[in-house]
């Protein structure tokens, strides 16, 4: 069960996580910092990252599209780009030995963020909601949220809720200056009674959490 309000345009969010052999993770990462103008011809790229913490040897990359007809066109396109296929699938493919994508919409309270500048960490926390949806869960989960916000410990770069993968599941990405920043912020956001209050009434809904670090790629848009 999933319900509830999501933003008002067909705009969505392929969320892609691959899991890399550790001894390939190099060769790859170069691979796409060299050919990722290919694929960013087709379609626009919101991220990539390589995972720091929380995970070892995996990427997550988020892609826009205006709509399923966009990326119904946009993988019809890729599958016959021979310079895409030729100097990046074909020898990135063994490179790979897991790969997992979702489809998302960013929550109707949020629009896509930007970092007040380069260089910074990335923390990716996603959230396993009860069922029910954004319906059920948005209206605390949006107070937790804003909470963080409002303290200026952390900066929101966007919250996305699942439509395709394992639903009632909510990204959330925040950004940092640097991982120590991270820490002290929340150090901070954990004494700090407004916060406690607003997680306390959120928790409720949650099932579980994971908590990844992220340092983005060359190539990547957020950095």
């Amino acid at each position: 069960l999933a319900t509830g309000p999501r933003q008002n345009n067909s705009i969505f969010y392929e969320i892609r996580t691959y899991d890399i052999k550790p001894s390939k993770m190099k060769e790859f990462v170069e691979m796409v910092n060299k050919y990722i103008h290919l694929r960013t011809a087709h379609s626009e790229l919101v991220g990539f990252w390589s995972a720091e913490l929380g995970a070892m040897n995996k990427v997550v990359h988020i892609w826009k599209y205006d709509n399923f007809a966009h990326r119904t066109a946009v993988r019809c396109a890729l599958a016959n780009d021979k310079d895409w296929q030729g100097k990046f699938i074909s020898p990135a493919l063994p490179l790979i030995e897991k790969q997992h994508n979702e489809v998302a919409y960013l929550v109707p309270w949020c629009q896509l963020g930007k970092p007040p500048k380069e260089g910074g960490v990335y923390e990716w926390v996603t959230f396993q909601m009860k069922p029910g949806g954004p319906a059920m869960w948005g209206e605390a989960f949006q107070a937790a949220i804003n909470t963080h916000i409002n303290t200026g410990y952390t900066k929101l770069i966007g919250v996305f809720h699942t439509e395709y993968g394992l639903l009632n599941t909510v990204h959330v990405i925040w950004w940092n200056e640097t991982s120590d920043h991270r820490a002290a912020g929340r150090h901070s956001a954990h004494e700090d009674a407004r916060v406690v209050a607003a997680v306390r009434d959120s928790v409720r809904f949650l099932e579980s959490q994971q908590n990844l670090l992220l340092i983005p790629l060359q190539c990547s848009p957020l950095k």
